[in-house]
């Protein structure tokens, strides 16, 4: 299930290469003032302005490909990777590399824009896309980060579009074996009815209904040397596929559930990029893997459940159980007192409610992390959006004989709720970052079809670098 993507390598040696053009719209004509007649006949009669994804191609003399030109649009404050991603399927297969220098920062994202717009997820067709378009990779770009990043997205993506059939509890605890025995780490997993004996009840609770048994995942990595790092817990909601439960969703609503472990698939991901880099950290990560099903044994409306921090939970609707599988995970993270825990979930639809599919809510109990991490994701053209951990709202989650319900008594804020039931599971004392991310494509677009999207891996993992550094694998 785990593959390499070898087929988006960004070069091909001993390969005559054709230069490729990028211009805003405002540098098109002062460069085609300085070409020879033909080339400004020629562009003219195509009535190029180098708009955003339109790319032109220059014959030579013999009518075969010379050079191809791509429009940026607008210019921006920075060259985005999303500039470059329409690319590949707009060039034809031929081989190509930059005619301008770009500085290192552009240069890497031209490239991972190039290497992500690549991506197809062609398990399931006979028919595959067997030629494309390559591009040389600029001898200022950043090429590890290239290479890793779109590796762990391509990775993500296709955990996340394979239907629940296919990728379920165990597919999911195999993939993240394979990470872990890839890097050296730890493996633990708590299975079936082991999670109870373990105290994870809630976990369990959810997930029993299911043919496939829950489970809750544990990786641990340190690198050499690496006992006096600070420790890093990531924690992903693994519900590899959500019916409702007995508050079961109506069809429209259950058709994207394959993609409600989209959380799990962004930490685990993360996850190889932090172990390969090598980052200055003794590194946990958290998985409750589980499938919200409908049987028998099924957990219920009004059912009290017992959680690992010893809090009990009435369940106010099984359709809120991302929060019920989190908090068990959450509360062993914390039991760590690590430096930061930070949980990637597709928590609710609240959050896609106020900040539409793209931009993931972040939440956190450190305002000036939190505002950190936004900065940084921002830069990385990752973006996530701060949202308040608002306390007054936190008695509506209130229960006449629980401790706490999963579902607030207002239908407002919902996002903000779920928040707020995983903050009851971590220490004051412990950093905590919740990002509630949609982890699809909605809608189609150049280089960006609609299917999953790896959201918060690039932002945070560069938060991460920064936070933590780099240490000597050697």
């Amino acid at each position: 299930m785990m593959q390499d993507h070898m087929n988006n390598e960004m070069t091909i040696a001993n390969t005559a290469r054709l230069p490729l053009w990028l211009f805003y719209e405002d540098e098109i004509e002062p460069w085609l003032n300085a070409q020879p007649a033909f080339t400004q006949a020629w562009i003219a009669a195509q009535a190029f302005k180098a708009e955003k994804y339109r790319v032109i191609l220059l014959p030579n003399a013999r009518g075969a490909v010379a050079a191809a030109i791509a429009g940026l649009g607008r210019r921006q404050q920075s060259l985005s990777m999303w500039h470059c991603t329409g690319l590949p399927e707009r060039l034809p297969p031929l081989d190509f590399q930059l005619a301008q220098k770009f500085n290192a920062a552009d240069a890497t994202q031209i490239a991972l824009g190039f290497a992500n717009g690549l991506y197809h997820f062609e398990r399931y067709r006979v028919l595959k896309h067997e030629k494309h378009a390559t591009l040389s990779l600029a001898p200022n770009a950043n090429a590890h980060y290239v290479e890793l990043a779109a590796q762990a997205s391509a990775w993500a993506r296709d955990w996340i579009n394979t239907p629940a059939a296919d990728f379920g509890p165990s597919e999911l605890a195999a993939a993240a074996v394979q990470i872990a025995e890839r890097h050296g780490a730890r493996y633990h997993e708590w299975v079936g009815d082991d999670l109870l004996t373990a105290n994870f009840p809630a976990i369990h609770a959810v997930g029993r209904a299911s043919s496939q048994a829950p489970r809750l995942i544990d990786i641990a990595w340190v690198p050499p040397g690496g006992l006096q790092y600070p420790k890093l817990t990531l924690v992903g909601k693994g519900v590899c596929f959500d019916s409702g439960g007995l508050d079961i969703k109506p069809g429209a609503g259950m058709a994207l559930m394959k993609k409600d472990m989209g959380g799990a698939a962004v930490a685990l991901s993360l996850a190889h990029m932090v172990m390969s880099t090598g980052l200055r950290v003794q590194l946990r990560v958290l998985i409750p893997a589980v499938e919200n099903s409908i049987s028998a044994n099924a957990y219920r409306p009004g059912d009290v459940l017992a959680t690992r921090k010893g809090l009990s939970v009435e369940v106010g609707n099984t359709d809120a159980e991302g929060r019920l599988v989190l908090c068990d995970a959450l509360a062993l993270g914390d039991e760590d007192n690590p430096d930061l825990i930070i949980d990637f979930a597709t928590l609710t639809g609240a959050a896609r409610v106020a900040l539409g599919p793209e931009l993931p809510a972040l939440f956190g109990n450190d305002e000036a992390l939190v505002a950190e991490l936004a900065k940084t994701a921002t830069l990385e053209h990752d973006a996530l959006w701060p949202m308040p951990l608002w306390s007054a709202y936190e008695d509506e989650l209130g229960s006449k004989i629980a401790d706490l319900n999963n579902i607030a008594a207002s239908g407002f804020a919902g996002a903000i709720f779920g928040a707020l039931f995983l903050k009851r599971f971590v220490s004051d004392t412990v950093r905590w970052m919740h990002i509630d991310l949609y982890a699809w494509n909605s809608k189609e677009r150049p280089g960006r079809g609609i299917g999953a999207e790896a959201q918060g891996l690039r932002g945070t993992y560069r938060f991460l670098l920064d936070r933590y550094g780099v240490c000597n694998l050697k």
